[in-house]
């Protein structure tokens, strides 16, 4: 084999070089070109190297990568092959980190006063004309907040308009509308710009952000610039949605505070007391994606006597950053997990690609999309951070793809009901060893069907992942794990969740909603939930064994509707809680019956000492209706309960009812 093919990439390079060591090129586009032309000219096996030095790369329009940036395997007979012939490899500089942004740096500011406090000002080109426009900006590598209102909590709407409530759901959420009635002082129709304030509406698992048109003081009613397609209700009830007011001039006034005036072609900032105007580094988005990779298939020949699954395009210690999607007028409501926001980095119909080592932060999309039948795509080690989404988007179709061994974290800036990772109907995908924490809405969700249609969501698998701190009170019906449909196959094992906190209803850690069928739950530790660890709504024949549950709020295991047929099965498990209640039906009523959830060789504790009154019986009575036989009501001597310890003494009596004691010490990312 070849020795590798090295081309390098650096700030002080010159696109007319030959990309060698001491000769590199300046652009990672011309980098391309070179790696695409030693693709086709290798006679013989060798690996593309793009060696990126340390630096920022600031991009004019998205990368693109297609087949031509895999090479050729067939070629050299790569399909019978155990490894790839040649894959290219884009990588950071040994010991460097280099950054593809997809914005633009600021500069040229001045000082000034606005509104009665120190600002800058600088001229920004092109917002006028609508060429460049931005929601999103960091100061120093952190993100930074347009003035909103009220500057503490939530305004609530005082009057619903135009919504349809009788008839079903179904029937009524999807008329929307494009005005609400306000409380007196909460919109002022003398804002400067009115037509560049925005509307952030949060209702149950959805959210609205759309501009004012135009303002009824006297009526107090405000037009929004496009229908809700939802109602504007805080719940299921007749009351009005929380929203908050973004982008408002007037409101501009404490650090870290920023106001982009289009019409003037003035951002202005105001600056935190460490931050010098002579050195900040003030970066806006420039670009709705970093790069779409489309390409890999060669590998997938139908007549290949070996299917290789080695990555054939691979970056690898690089950072992505600076980008913000414009959603399209048409587009209102973003629903739960917000599929409909791409990725900084799409994949589409692309096969056998690697991110390893890599960081994707400061976007206002989702980290990573993958689309149209991706598949045998890893990330593997990356850190996705600061999101306006979440951090992977694996849409329907999609499968064999792997999400390892990443840190996923504070998003759902733009688009609160983002997912950390969401699945779509897509099979065999596998979700190991990631931390995922500090979003507005669910962890991981896997499955795009409500109910109990044909699907091709099976065989997925999330073990291993640390979920927590997820919801802030912000949204409703959530998990640290949602589910839905049937997913024969899918396992759900060894997740650590904890501290999940809905608006309303539907704090859970583990939740399979409607369909989720034919799952195995199974040594996972949730804990210290708004609502309840785990709640199941309907679904066929799932097992939940072998799990802890601990420390509810409201309740300890819920059900949602009651069938004709069985939900679950609920066995060796070990429940603990010291408020709310152990069982609760939701609005499927009692009782529980052994044929829709059946309940055996389980260990209930109450902290408090008080009864285990499963379904308001007394115990004794809860096992003569035919639940639970084989199961205790006793104290399983966890290490420090109180302190979260879940650790269990060999004499533990949970051991009597068939607990196998498990450590989750590896759960999220491994060393």
């Amino acid at each position: 084999m070849k020795d590798d093919i090295r081309i390098y990439v650096s700030q002080d390079g010159d696109d007319t070089s030959a990309g060698s060591p001491d000769r590199p090129v300046r652009t990672i586009e011309q980098a391309q070109r070179l790696a695409r032309a030693a693709v086709r000219r290798t006679s013989e096996p060798a690996t593309v190297r793009v060696i990126i030095r340390e630096g920022t790369y600031h991009l004019e329009r998205e990368l693109e990568f297609t087949d031509a940036d895999f090479g050729d395997p067939e070629r050299f007979g790569w399909h019978t092959m155990t490894e790839p012939a040649h894959p290219v490899v884009y990588e950071a500089h040994e010991g460097e980190r280099p950054v593809v942004s997809g914005g633009r740096r600021i500069t040229g500011f001045t000082e000034a006063t606005v509104n009665g406090v120190a600002a800058w000002v600088a001229h920004v080109p092109g917002t006028r004309s609508g060429g460049w426009d931005f929601s999103e900006l960091w100061v120093n590598g952190e993100r930074r907040f347009r003035p909103a209102l009220p500057r503490d909590g939530e305004f609530l709407i005082e009057k619903l308009l135009d919504a349809r409530w009788e008839g079903s759901w179904s029937e009524t959420v999807g008329g929307g509308t494009n005005r609400f009635g306000y409380a007196e002082g909460d919109i002022d129709p003398s804002w400067k710009n009115l037509h560049d304030v925005e509307i952030v509406i949060l209702s149950l698992w959805r959210s609205l952000r759309a501009k004012l048109e135009r303002v009824d003081a006297e009526e107090r009613i405000a037009w929004i610039d496009r229908n809700s397609k939802m109602r504007l209700s805080y719940d299921f009830e007749k009351r009005g949605a929380a929203y908050r007011v973004e982008n408002v001039f007037e409101a501009l006034d404490s650090p870290g505070q920023w106001y982009l005036d289009r019409s003037a072609e003035r951002l202005y900032y105001v600056p935190m007391p460490d931050e010098r105007i002579e050195t900040a580094q003030i970066v806006a988005p420039y670009l709705e994606r970093i790069a779409t990779i489309r390409g890999g298939s060669l590998g997938r020949s139908p007549d290949a006597k070996q299917l290789n699954t080695h990555p054939r395009l691979e970056f690898r210690g690089l950072s992505f950053s600076h980008v913000e999607w414009q959603a399209p007028q048409d587009l209102a409501t973003i629903g739960q997990s917000a599929p409909m926001v791409r990725g900084a980095i799409a994949l589409e119909a692309a096969h056998y690609v690697r991110f390893s080592g890599c960081t994707v932060e400061h976007a206002g999309t989702y980290a990573f999309s993958l689309e149209d039948e991706t598949s045998d795509v890893t990330i593997s080690r990356c850190t996705m951070r600061d999101l306006g989404a979440g951090g992977v988007n694996i849409l329907h179709d999609c499968a064999r793809n792997i999400v390892a061994d990443c840190e996923i974290a504070d998003g759902g800036h733009l688009y609160p009901p983002a997912a950390g990772i969401v699945i779509g109907d897509a099979p065999s995908n596998q979700v190991i060893h990631n931390s995922i924490h500090d979003f507005c809405y669910t962890g991981i969700s896997v499955g795009w069907n409500w109910g109990y249609e044909r699907n091709n969501a099976g065989g997925n698998v999330v073990e291993w992942n640390h979920i927590h701190h997820l919801g802030k009170r912000l949204l409703s019906d959530m998990g640290g794990i949602y589910t839905l449909g049937m997913q024969p196959g899918t396992r759900i094992r060894y997740n650590l969740i904890h501290d999940i906190e809905s608006r309303t209803y539907g704090g859970w850690a583990i939740y399979p909603d409607e369909g989720s069928s034919y799952l195995l739950i199974e040594n996972n530790i949730c804990y210290d939930t708004k609502c309840a660890p785990f709640h199941q709504h309907f679904g066929l024949e799932n097992v939940v064994r072998n799990n802890i549950f601990a420390f509810g709020e409201e309740a300890q295991i819920e059900r949602g509707r009651r069938e004709t047929h069985r939900s679950f099965i609920f066995e060796h498990n070990i429940v603990v809680f010291d408020r709310g209640v152990l069982l609760r039906a939701g609005y499927a009523g009692k009782p529980w019956s052994p044929a829709d959830a059946l309940f055996r060789n389980n260990c209930y504790h109450h902290a408090q000492g008080d009864p285990v009154e499963p379904d308001g019986m007394s115990f004794a009575e809860w096992q003569q209706s035919g639940q639970d036989a084989g199961s205790i009501v006793a104290d399983p001597g966890f290490a420090d309960a109180a302190g979260r310890d879940f650790a269990l003494s060999p004499d533990s009596p949970a051991v009597r009812i068939g607990f196998v004691p498990f450590d989750l010490s590896a759960a999220g990312p491994r060393p």
